[in-house]
């Protein structure tokens, strides 16, 4: 690994929203047991899937943008170091401040001091998935700021006191009653004889919000991509909200991870294609952010860029585990995993769900810190097929798997599940055992003589039948059935 500026060789892992209060199985049977849950998260993703499959079709060298997205990523991943120099030198060379951040807490304490020496009290937001990452909002309000999400599914979940569940459609899991009945409830100056039509709904949140973009004199953001050749940030979005922030406040500042970067202005020709695509199932974004800088007269007086860490360049120490990196966060993986249309975002308990969720978190704050992500999914391999950069998430999780299988071996007490594993190796071993293991099987059809399956047996081994039957074992083993066989034959 090099050392980035000044910055350790690699990072402490990541802290902020990335751990979650209980483990992914425990969180996935609440979420199941809510009906109007599934209903939203089937009804939004069979949805995405449908509009994405249109126009993904419609791409005859689709396989080819993949694949040149995928080494773009790899040779931006291999070559960082040099690709954040020289970003920071272009940004700062058009009139723009660079600030590195090792972790959240030193992030957080950055842009707040940058929004205190402005004066204001209050900053208008674009949708940012870093931000989240570090919990800037709560940051703030803290340091005595209010943050205003502008982003209406963003502005749903925040006038909700909710929690975001997808990258794209952070209120994927509520329907149009349940956002009329939060900002009845929460919009101040709301007209009180609000539909749930999802204009009017829009219409009211505009509202909302103008007010907002006129009065800010600070705004923060994220970034989809940074142009190291020319210091240029993009963002790109749907509804315009992001455009306002960019260009009306005073100060910008834009939280951006380290692996955004990209190292020509020509990479983004391949990026606004696969992106668009991915995400929203559209041709292109309808509105696309460039900027390079400050511009007298033009946008922004103040430019600040925080290039955050947290834990990334611990991912990317890790052989196998870096190409996590290479995200373009479009949920593509999301809208067609099957677990997470039956569980959603929240089970996850991390800001980033789902199967890249399951990859990247674990990854930024150490596997034990989410060991139960890895096991989140059922490797059918659906998410790779989607993924507009080729990123092998079923292998990632593997890799992942076996990392929380080699740190729960180094513990004193070994788990149940060590124990049993120990004793079908010690069994398997030896052709004897296994053959005398065979023949205390046949106990076990005492007690699946009623269905022909085993429905129920005492701990620990009633972990396994609380949620699937054992086969009954056979009443003649494969052995028996051969030697049998070879009699035959030989009479």
């Amino acid at each position: 690994m090099t050392t980035f500026l000044g910055m350790p060789t690699v990072a402490p892992r990541g802290v902020g929203q990335l751990r979650g209060d209980e483990p992914f199985p425990a969180a996935a049977r609440k979420a199941l047991a809510d009906d109007q849950l599934r209903r939203n998260l089937g009804h939004a993703t069979r949805t995405i899937r449908a509009k994405r499959a249109a126009v993904v079709g419609e791409v005859p060298d689709w396989e080819e943008l993949r694949r040149a997205g995928e080494a773009i990523k790899a040779r931006t991943m291999a070559t960082l170091d040099t690709q954040l120099e020289r970003l920071e030198r272009e940004v700062i060379a058009r009139g723009g401040t660079v600030h590195w951040a090792r972790d959240a807490n030193e992030a957080n304490r950055i842009v707040l001091d940058l929004v205190r020496a402005t004066g204001a009290d209050e900053v208008v937001k674009v949708k940012s998935m870093a931000t989240q990452e570090i919990g800037l909002n709560e940051a703030l309000a803290a340091g005595g700021v209010a943050a205003w999400e502008t982003d209406l599914a963003e502005l749903i979940v925040q006038l909700g006191h909710d929690k975001p569940s997808h990258i794209l459609v952070p209120a994927i899991h509520r329907n149009r009653a349940e956002i009329r009945d939060i900002f009845l409830r929460e919009m101040p100056g709301v007209d009180p004889d609000l539909t749930d039509e999802p204009r009017r709904l829009a219409m009211a949140a505009r509202a909302h919000l103008r007010r907002k973009f006129l009065t800010a004199r600070v705004a923060v953001s994220g970034a989809n991509f940074a142009v190291a050749e020319t210091g240029t940030l993009a963002v790109v979005e749907s509804e315009g909200n992001g455009r306002m922030c960019l260009t009306l406040p005073r100060t910008l500042i834009t939280v951006m991870g380290i692996e955004k970067v990209v190292p020509a202005w020509t990479d983004l020709e391949v990026f606004l294609q696969l992106l668009p695509r991915s995400s929203t199932g559209e041709r292109m974004n309808p509105y696309t952010s460039l900027w390079t800088g400050v511009t007298p007269g033009d946008g922004p007086r103040e430019f600040h860029l925080v290039l955050l860490d947290n834990g990334r360049t611990a991912v990317l120490a890790d052989e196998a585990g870096r190409s996590a990196l290479h995200c373009i966060r479009c949920s593509a993986c999301l809208n067609v995993c099957p677990v997470y249309e039956r569980t959603g975002g929240h089970a996850y308990g991390s800001v980033y769900p789902g199967p890249i969720g399951a990859v990247l978190s674990p990854q930024l704050t150490g596997v034990e810190d989410n060991a139960s992500l890895p096991y989140a999914s059922s490797l059918c391999g659906a998410c790779f097929d989607a993924c507009p950069v080729r990123i092998d998430i079923p292998s990632l999780l593997v890799h992942l798997r076996a990392e929380h299988v080699e740190e729960r071996a180094k513990r004193a007490v070994p788990s149940p599940e060590a124990i049993g594993m120990a004793a079908g190796s010690w069994v398997m071993a030896r052709p004897g055992r296994f053959r005398g293991a065979e023949r205390l099987m046949r106990l076990g059809r005492v007690l699946g003589r009623r269905h022909d399956r085993i429905s129920a047996l005492p701990p620990p081994l009633s972990a396994w039948t609380a949620s699937r039957d054992l086969p009954r074992p056979p009443a003649q083993t494969f052995r028996e059935w051969w030697k049998a066989r070879a009699a035959r034959s030989a009479s």
